[in-house]
């Protein structure tokens, strides 16, 4: 981290700053744990053109989930522009390795979050899922907002990629016709949107806390999709979650189709080892 940046941090937060650790932090950011004789911290350091957005749309999703007083989420310390960079600095939380407790309160807290609820699905504002832009223009039916936020953007990325062919991408208005069966029942819910095992923490005490959310008012399961989509949440988890919000005889199909989104997302960032998976999932529903 340069100098200047831990100068400029010492003068915000009126104390020194001691020591200064990278951390992992994902692909996207450089990360760390920044400590004063006091208090620890967590930064995240980005220089692309798009950085300071892509914070400030994370830290308004920390605070949109913070705000239903369900599940708990790092305190947002500052976000802003310094010398060429954008800067996200958060509270430190001091994590443990999740056992059954901890997932099931996790599952129990995450079912409070998806009960609060809109008029619409989609979000006032447009986010980022990963690196890659999310649209989230407010839509009254979640069938047309699922095809025309989520998968249709994300298939035509995808042409455009040169990592799918127009034959293997349904248009539409077919999408929607098959969707429409699956989705008529479905209401809002506040999603964190991106749920995978490396964006939550159980903290010391044995508190969830949530973190890197994409937000958006959506289907609930479409959280429950990514978190089975690469593992890592127990199985405490979805016996808490589905005790309280009920799976019914269309929900494995629904995950299927919301992970063909993460997927897709996964084909645009990093390329064709993801092709198989997604076109399995088309294929099998479209």
């Amino acid at each position: 981290m340069l100098d200047s940046l831990k100068h400029h941090l010492s003068e915000l937060l009126k104390e020194s700053i001691t020591n200064v650790n990278s951390v992992s932090g994902g692909d996207i950011s450089q990360a760390y744990k920044i400590s004063t004789s006091n208090v620890d911290y967590f930064l995240k350091v980005n220089n692309a053109p798009e950085a300071l957005t892509m914070f400030q749309t994370e830290a308004y999703g920390l605070q949109a989930i913070y705000k239903t007083n369900t599940i708990k989420t790092p305190k947002i310390i500052a976000c802003d522009w310094f010398e060429g960079s954008a800067f996200l600095l958060l509270e430190f939380i001091e994590s443990k390795p999740p056992l059954s407790k901890g997932f099931k309160t996790l599952g129990k807290q995450l079912a409070n979050l998806h009960k609060c609820t809109s008029e619409y699905f989609g979000l006032s504002q447009d986010n980022f899922i990963g690196r890659l832009p999310q649209s989230n223009t407010k839509h009254q039916n979640w069938t047309d907002f699922y095809t025309y936020e989520r998968l249709t953007p994300q298939l035509e990325m995808a042409k455009q990629n040169r990592l799918l062919q127009d034959s293997e991408c349904p248009n539409a208005e077919y999408i929607k016709n098959r969707l429409h069966p699956l989705f008529e029942s479905v209401k809002p819910s506040l999603l964190h949107g991106d749920l995978w095992s490396g964006n939550y923490l159980i903290s010391k005490d044995g508190e969830p806390y949530l973190i890197d959310p994409a937000v958006y008012y959506g289907h609930s399961e479409v959280d429950i999709a990514m978190s089975k989509l690469f593992g890592g949440f127990g199985e405490a988890f979805y016996e808490a979650y589905f005790s309280m919000l009920p799976s019914d005889e269309h929900t494995s199909a629904r995950i299927e189709i919301y992970q063909l989104y993460y997927l897709l997302v996964h084909l645009n960032m990093f390329g064709r080892s993801y092709y198989c998976s997604v076109t399995s999932i088309i294929q099998k529903y479209f």
